[in-house]
């Protein structure tokens, strides 16, 4: 009997089709990215013995739950057989190994209103994926497990967090501080601040803002800002590539962000995908496209 293989294939339209997303109302955007669920039912056909995704570094974190098999998540080079509930950390390269049947669920938060309820530093907890159970309620989770659709989970799940921010309306001002610093930054194409100049301008020393991003986000704020940067960056130049200029973005120029993206791109286990995105002495802008 021939060995089964694993297949890796790169298709700059999965994330689009093949993947349910939503993003948050309101006040609940400050504090969630989006929320997402695999479609994968026709892939199974296709690719029988599975395949990778492959996710850049991100600010924040994503709380996934698992509605099917098992699945794998590597981070950069370290693997996790996934059989239950988790707290994924963004900053890193991951590589999400699919098989049969599996089935996602996940909230990608910015900074969980989880913080306003208990004493969480997620600096703790950036190497690894761990359980992290009390982030959600277990009933909640129970509902959204049982729910028949992608949007009542959403529902669910908005519900769930919006009572809690409602519940702790004006208390920890630091995570306004932060989740408005992350959201400005974002708007305005700002990602070269200081933690000198964001300090001064929230009236707290630098030490404090950075202990603030820590807690909140796992990160500093330079991290978590160029982060920010280079993937709006690289969307902007792949979805728009004749309104791209690497100026909107803060860099000096193209080697400049050329640079940079080489870094977000990441280590050895993501040569063949960015092989494909940027290969030293070609024009890269052409390569980006292929995002």
């Amino acid at each position: 009997m021939a060995a089964l293989q694993h297949v890796e294939f790169f298709d700059k339209a999965h994330f689009a089709d093949r993947y349910h997303r939503k993003k948050p109302k309101q006040t609940l955007g400050k504090f969630i990215d989006f929320f997402w669920e695999t479609d994968f039912d026709d892939l199974w056909q296709q690719h029988p013995q599975g395949f990778s995704d492959a996710l850049f570094p991100n600010v924040g974190y994503t709380y996934l739950i698992n509605l099917g098999t098992p699945f794998v998540m590597q981070l950069d080079e370290e693997s996790f057989e996934m059989k239950s509930d988790g707290f994924l950390p963004r900053h890193k390269n991951i590589v999400c190994h699919h098989a049969a049947k599996n089935k996602i669920f996940g909230i990608k938060f910015i900074v969980s209103p989880q913080i306003f309820e208990k004493k969480i530093n997620f600096s703790e907890y950036r190497e690894y994926i761990f359980p992290l159970a009390y982030l959600i309620d277990r009933d909640i989770v129970a509902a959204v497990k049982a729910a028949d659709s992608f949007a009542k989970r959403v529902e669910i799940i908005s519900a769930y967090y919006n009572k809690m921010l409602e519940k702790h309306a004006g208390s920890l001002q630091y995570v306004h501080i932060v989740a408005k610093i992350l959201e400005d930054c974002y708007e305005q194409n700002d990602f070269n601040k200081t933690v000198e100049e964001l300090a001064q301008q929230y009236k707290v020393s630098t030490r404090t803002l950075q202990r603030y991003f820590e807690a909140c986000t796992s990160i500093s704020s330079k991290q978590a800002l160029q982060i920010m940067r280079v993937r709006k960056a690289v969307a902007h130049l792949t979805e728009d590539p004749s309104t791209f200029h690497f100026s909107q973005y803060g860099y000096y120029d193209y080697s400049h962000f050329y640079k940079h993206v080489k870094q977000f791109l990441g280590p050895a286990s993501f040569a063949k995908i960015r092989k494909q995105l940027v290969d030293d002495g070609k024009p890269y802008k052409n390569k980006m496209q292929t995002l």
